[in-house]
Formats: C-alpha cells, structure tokens, sequence
C-alpha cells in the first residue's frame, strides 16, 4: 500500500478508536466521580475492591472480540470467506459459554467472592452489590466488546466508535440519575454501569439493519483448533485488560495494610485515572490491528512496519502531553474526586499521579508491541509481553519495593515493571525480524 494512504487509513482507525475506548473506560471513571461526591471515601473503596471482576470480564469480551476480529480479518485479506465467518461463528459461540458462568457466579458466588477481594464490615454491603450486579450484566459487557471488535474490522470503524461513546455517555446521565435524583447509592451506579453495554448493543445493531455486514452466524461442528486459535491470539488483550485488575488487587492488599480504607480510596482514584490512559494506548493498538491483520494478509512486511513505526510515534507524543497534565495538575485532578476534602486521601493520591504515570510511555509500547505481534499471528511473543507485565514482574516488584519504600515503593513498581517488560518487548521484536530475515 501507498505510504500516503496507510498513514490516512491509520489515522482514520486510530482516532475513531481512541474516542471510543476513552469512552468506553469512562464507565469506571464515572462511577468513581459520582460514587466519591454521592457516597465518599467507603464507596471509592468499595468500587475498587470490586474492579478487578470488571476488568476480568472486559477482558474476557476483548480476548474473543479482538481474537475472533483478527482471525476474521485475515481470513478475509487471504479471501478465505467461509473460514472468516466461521471464525465469527465460534467467537460468538465460546463467548456465550464464558457469559453464563459469569452470570451463575453472580447468583451464587458474589458474596464469598467479596470476602475474597478484603472487603470490610464498613465496606461489605456496598462491595457485595457492585459486585453482584456487574456478574448478572457480564453477557452484556462481553457481546459489546466482541460485536465492537467485528464492526470496526468489518470496515465501520466509525460506528464502532459511536457504539463506545453512545454507551459511555448514557452511563453518565444515568449515574447522576440514579445516584442523585433517585438516590439509588451503589446500585444505581452500578446498574448504570451495566446499562450502557446494552444500549451500546442497540447502537452498532446499525451494521446489521444496513446490511452492511460480511460476517455471518453459519451453523459450525465444534472446532477445538480453530477455538483455540482464537482464544491465542486474544489472550494478550485479555492479559492486558487484567493487568490493571491484577495489579489493582496486589495493590489493594498492601495498601490496606500500609495506610487502610483512605490508602485504598486515594489508590481507587489513580488506578480509574490509569484505566482512561490505558484505554487511550488500547485504541491506538486496536485501531491499527485491522490494517495490520489485513496487511498481513496480503503479504507486505513493509506496510506491517510501518504501521507499527505509525503507533510508536503516536504513543509518545500523546504520552508527553498526559504526564505534563497529570504533574502540573495533580492537586485540581484529585480534588474532583476527594468530596469530603480529607487531606490524608488528597497527599496519597497526589504524590502517587506524579510517580505512577512516569510508567506511560512503557505501558503504551508494551500495548502496542503485544497487539502487533497478535496482528501478525505471534501469539507467543504477545503472550510473554502481557504475561510478564500482567504476573510474572508486577506482583513480586509490587511486594519488593513496598517492603523497602513502603508507599514510595508501591507507587514505582508500576513503573519500573513496565520498562522491564519495555526491554523484553523490544528484544522479542528484534528476534522476530531477524528470524523473518533469515527466511
């Protein structure tokens, strides 16, 4: 392809995406907002004890979404029509599995499963209940991830963006609705929260209405080797997504231990805050994995380079601009969400934006560079990317340096991690270029 006309195609992508994942992480950051002025520093708290389950179904509907969309599209740049719509066909299939163990753990589970997150008596109720109601909404959340993903590499990448946002800013007004007027507390954020998929659902029904779509439900034999083709090439998404959840449960332990429910409050406002910046590299990742995938298909290595140089450039620019943000603006930033102006919530959260988002940089290449190599179907190399800054560093870095620098350590695991897995990731993209040279 035309250097011109990929870099066109690039942006096209990649700007839609990115204002429809900023609007999809906007879910979270709404709750935080009106959760922290309608039930202060015990609902920030309760909210995130409760996250880390979101995150695991959010990723749960990425690694199907972006695994079955990428299998789609490449199947389709190598005109192989009838597999592509069987990839849709068993995405759709082993997403519905996964959807109803959700639900049964919402009807069953949901209290031992807030016992297991730490909740406390002055938090259990609040945490039960977010919990409980997310779990019953996961079918929901899963089948507007996938759908988003199969539309926007279905060639609409713009609906797939009206989608994300339309969902997103329903969830706001009705947040304040049911949080305010109504006085609903934790249940009505919540149910808000689980609203939006749905009304996103109804949004990217479009695609179908206009006959605009190529892919199909055909009737498919059970396909444990395409399933699990799938299921490789999305588990770094999923990685990813429950990276931050991940690192949100570690963390929520020691800080429970080091400064208690106003530790993990402050925590809950920086992690949500993280949650909107890895949504804006996720976007950039997602947007460029269609051309990618596609690219690939046809066979241009050159194009897939460039495409990966195109995201690189990208994230840096965009990751200068929100670390400036967060240094100059930290004090206004954190007061929007600490309502009863308790100063012990405001010093944590501020000082842990300035040295926590020092990672940016390195988590937006470890984002890109995993979503490329499941573009190009190297499902390992993504894999020891997502692996390593989702478990393997994280968790033990997490522990070591709060055992030293307690707070202060907590705080720079995160980035410290993320530039490990930095140079790991560019070592893996070395390897693999070299290999392709050697061929």
């Amino acid at each position: 392809m035309k250097a011109e006309t990929l870099l066109r195609e690039f942006f096209q992508y990649v700007i839609l995406n990115i204002c429809g994942m900023i609007g999809l992480s906007c879910y979270i950051l709404a709750d935080t907002f009106f959760i922290s002025n309608g039930l202060g520093a015990n609902g920030l708290t309760a909210l995130n004890l409760a996250i880390p389950v979101y995150s695991f179904i959010h990723g749960s509907g990425l690694m199907f979404g972006m695994g079955g969309a990428t299998k789609y599209s490449i199947c389709r740049g190598q005109k192989e029509y009838k597999n592509a719509d069987k990839s849709f066909s068993n995405t759709i299939c082993i997403m519905s599995v996964l959807a109803v163990i959700f639900v049964l753990a919402g009807i069953f589970f949901s209290e031992k499963l807030t016992k297991l997150l730490g909740a406390d008596k002055d938090v259990f109720h609040m945490t039960k209940i977010y919990l409980q109601v997310i779990l019953l909404f996961a079918p929901a959340f899963m089948a507007n991830d996938t759908m988003t993903c199969f539309v926007r590499n279905d060639g609409n990448p713009k609906l797939s963006m009206i989608g994300m946002l339309t969902g997103s800013f329903s969830n706001i007004i009705l947040d304040y609705i049911f949080i305010f007027p109504l006085n609903m507390g934790i249940f009505g954020a919540v149910l808000a929260t689980g609203l939006a998929p749905v009304i996103s659902l109804i949004v990217l029904s479009r695609h179908w209405l206009a006959k605009q779509n190529q892919f199909h439900l055909v009737r498919i034999k059970p396909s444990f080797r395409l399933t699990g083709n799938i299921i490789s090439l999305g588990v770094p998404s999923f990685i990813t997504e429950m990276a931050s959840g991940i690192v949100i449960i570690a963390f929520n332990a020691i800080i429970l231990y080091l400064q208690g429910n106003i530790g993990v409050a402050a925590y809950g406002i920086v992690a949500n805050l993280s949650l909107v910046v890895i949504s804006i590299y996720t976007g950039i990742a997602q947007g460029a994995q269609p051309i990618l995938s596609r690219v690939y298909g046809y066979g241009e290595h050159e194009s897939q380079k460039q495409i990966l140089k195109y995201s690189i450039k990208t994230m840096l620019v965009i990751s200068c601009g929100i670390y400036l943000i967060f240094l100059l603006c930290a004090d206004p930033i954190v007061s929007i969400f600490n309502s009863e102006q308790n100063i012990q919530l405001q010093q944590i959260a501020e000082t842990g934006l300035k040295l926590y988002f020092t990672a940016i940089p390195f988590v937006g290449f470890n984002i890109i560079i995993s979503s490329y190599f499941t573009s190009i179907e190297k499902a390992l190399p993504a894999q020891i990317v997502s692996l390593s800054r989702g478990l393997l560093v994280i968790i033990p870095m997490a522990f070591l340096l709060s055992f030293l620098l307690k707070m202060t350590g907590v705080w720079l695991s995160f980035p410290i991690t993320e530039c490990f897995v930095a140079l790991a990731g560019i070592a893996l993209y070395i390897k693999s270029e070299r290999g392709k040279k050697n061929v």
